[in-house]
């Protein structure tokens, strides 16, 4: 079975085609800027690996330009569209009616776009993704795998917000959580390599949009985004955690509507608010200049990182393991440090030595009598996502 992950973020694509139940993988590429003037397309096969810059305003252009090099003459993996046997699709807001692989119908679809308010960064392209694969690969079967799907086992205590209980029982409004496919699928690894019956994780998600995850014995029991994945630590564009009366002053004193406030705290704040740079690539090079602006956006990511890590050894009542992943949390050795820096009370002690290490590999980063481990792991949602695809499908 030929499967086409689809991985859409809110300035990213991430795509692979693998086989299943080998777990070959044919070819893997990544999109990243989207919306930038030096969108980046990275794109690796057997055949070895290709990369180019471009403008692409938007995830609909970005998923014409990834098919058209998959059926590239020259450097392309498929030479037609029914090669493809299933389209999986990463979605982020999947409500309370998704808890497992889903195939994709209209009434599906519909509701993928209705939760569309609750994660306007995600859905509206995780539904253009699959309208457009759709046309493309017309006999293939369309699959969708919530991120909010890991989540389901939080207890009451924690996904339930302190709001009259009508309205939240009427509107189903509690805490969804989100990358939920990443956090499951790093906290697999780590508890295979801890080789432990009982586990006590946080799962550190640090990519454009950013999550903790409290885990305990493989499920997850609190997490850091709520409603809409919008909440808690600060994002690339996303303000993170923000006191309410915020919003009130905003709209009541300055004007602004709902939907312009939406805006702001969604698109315009977080680092790119803090720094006028949503990438931290960018951030830590202005730090390193000298750039006040930038020091400071990493002093507030790494003490809010921080204080999420404290309330979650409280809520697992210990830690075992620390675990780094996605894209920022595999990459910056500087911001794992500073999340570390100063942590001996709860356990957690870095060695910087092995902190600038880099491997694709499971990498430990904590001193010898470290109480916690302190794990580096490459998330692979591309081949969870296969994984429960192909597990759905042949059932």
């Amino acid at each position: 079975m030929h499967i086409l992950i689809i991985n859409s973020g809110s300035s990213s694509i991430k795509f692979q085609v693998i086989e299943m139940p080998s777990k070959e993988v044919i070819c893997k590429g990544l999109l990243e800027r989207i919306g930038l003037e030096n969108t980046e397309l990275h794109y690796q096969s057997k055949d070895g690996s290709h990369s180019k810059v471009e403008f692409l305003a938007d995830h609909e252009h970005g998923l014409k330009a990834i098919t058209n090099i998959l059926m590239d003459a020259e450097i392309g993996v498929l030479k037609h569209s029914d090669e493809i046997d299933v389209v999986a699709h990463r979605v982020v807001h999947g409500g309370s009616r998704f808890d497992k692989p889903t195939k994709i119908d209209k009434s599906v679809l519909a509701e993928i776009e209705r939760l569309a308010s609750l994660a306007p960064l995600h859905n509206p392209a995780n539904a253009k993704g699959i309208k457009v694969t759709e046309k493309i690969f017309k006999n293939a079967s369309q699959v969708a795998i919530f991120d909010t799907a890991f989540h389901q086992t939080i207890p009451e205590k924690a996904y339930r917000y302190a709001i009259p209980k009508e309205i939240a029982d009427d509107h189903h409004i509690r805490l969804y959580g989100f990358h939920g496919t990443s956090h499951k699928y790093v906290s697999e690894q780590a508890i295979d390599y801890l080789k432990k019956k009982s586990n006590k994780i946080i799962s550190v998600h640090l990519g454009n949009g950013c999550s903790m995850t409290a885990i305990k014995n493989g499920q997850s029991i609190d997490h850091s985004l709520g409603f809409g994945p919008s909440n808690g630590l600060i994002m690339g564009t996303r303000s993170g955690d923000i006191d309410q009366s915020v919003v009130f002053y905003l709209m009541d004193k300055l004007g602004l509507s709902s939907e312009k406030v939406n805006n702001l705290l969604q698109k315009q704040s977080g680092l790119l608010g803090l720094t006028g740079f949503a990438d931290l690539r960018d951030i830590q090079k202005g730090a390193e200049e000298g750039n006040k602006d930038c020091q400071l956006a990493l002093l507030m990511t790494s003490y809010r990182i921080k204080k999420y890590i404290g309330s979650y050894v409280a809520a697992l009542n210990g830690l075992d393991a620390l675990l780094f992943t996605a894209g920022i949390g595999e990459n910056s050795s500087l911001l794992r440090a500073m999340v570390c820096e100063d942590m001996q009370a709860l356990g957690i002690q870095i060695d910087e030595n092995k902190n600038t290490i880099r491997t694709n590999s499971i990498l430990e980063i904590h001193k010898e009598d470290s109480k916690v481990k302190i794990l580096v792991i490459p998330t692979n949602e591309e081949l969870e996502i296969a994984k429960q695809t192909y597990s759905m499908m042949k059932d």
